[in-house]
């Protein structure tokens, strides 16, 4: 079966809010919400397709777009790519041109409305940042939380506590201090076993590689309003992230990096071999810094996510 190639948008207005429309009731998959967008032409590029069919479905014009996510996914009755840009700049008023509903809704609301099974990997990356911090291993708590203080100051949304020469119990009690500073302001991924899952509820959670691969057949440990993550380090450990159902990972190293010198570097060409496999957003990690994040969209990438190249000085 021939895979249908669709261009979908994820149209942000100056609040951040995402437009949806609800699709015909006597199309495929009719009446659930989706990312607006249409059908790829034969010798057209998805720009061109995105920029069409959205002068025809919302009568806007498209003013700057970047690449987010594909996704491929195959129902019964047919296979398609959809290739998903996020539009941040448009000119005119969005409406339904074809009586299609419309909705704008918050990130938040995402998840309140009703979308195909292919959307779901383009509702989780609609969610995230381009960039995902980890905070550093040296620092003395103190320190280290002085640094969150100032990275969430100046706009991080997505970050990491990673502390391995902490003890349990120093790390537990950092956790809690952390919490309360990200509250309304940022999504705090922890890092630890799973019995402590219970003990931070508002926590996300980044597995490591480890616990991937121990804990990836017994699926999901908590429900999708919850955020999961992995870190992956080749296509083995992709798909078990995938198969756990996690939300987004982590894909390391793209170069080489002082942290751990010993590892090869994927390098830019397999990272996004590696990222075309998966329907996740993926964050590269590993020698890339905010400066990477443009090449890392068009990797396919979700955005990048570092220590040291992050880290508010």
């Amino acid at each position: 079966m021939k895979r249908v190639h669709v261009a979908a948008a994820v149209i942000r207005d100056s609040a951040g809010r995402i437009l949806l429309a609800r699709r015909p009731q006597d199309k495929h998959q009719g009446g659930l919400w989706e990312f607006p967008g249409g059908k790829v032409e034969d010798g057209e590029s998805v720009l061109a397709a995105l920029a069409r069919e959205l002068h025809e479905e919302l009568g806007i014009r498209v003013e700057a777009a970047q690449p987010l996510i594909q996704v491929q996914h195959d129902y019964p009755d047919k296979h398609v790519l959809l290739d998903t840009w996020e539009v941040t700049a448009f000119a005119g008023e969005a409406h339904g041109a074809e009586g299609q509903p419309l909705a704008w809704v918050t990130p938040r609301q995402l998840g309140d409305y009703e979308f195909p099974a292919a959307n779901q990997p383009i509702v989780q990356a609609a969610r995230l940042p381009r960039q995902y911090l980890i905070t550093p291993d040296e620092l003395e708590p103190a320190a280290l939380l002085q640094g969150l203080q100032r990275a969430l100051a100046s706009g991080c949304k997505l970050l990491q506590l990673r502390a391995p020469n902490l003890y349990s119990p120093e790390y537990r009690d950092l956790a809690v201090d952390a919490m309360g500073l990200c509250a309304g302001k940022a999504q705090l991924m922890l890092k630890g076993p799973l019995e402590w899952l219970g003990d931070f509820p508002a926590a996300g959670w980044h597995l490591t590689a480890e616990q991937l691969r121990k804990y990836a057949a017994n699926g999901r440990p908590f429900p999708r309003e919850r955020w999961l993550a992995a870190s992956c380090h080749g296509a083995e450990e992709l798909e078990l992230a995938a198969r756990m159902g996690v939300d987004f990972v982590t894909l390391s190293p793209v170069q080489g990096t002082q942290t751990h010198p010993e590892a090869t570097p994927l390098g830019w060409v397999a990272a996004r071999e590696l990222i075309a496999q998966v329907n996740l957003p993926v964050y590269l990690l590993g020698g890339v810094g905010p400066e990477d994040a443009q090449r890392a969209a068009e990797s396919g990438a979700q955005g990048v996510a570092g220590i040291r190249a992050f880290w508010p000085a």
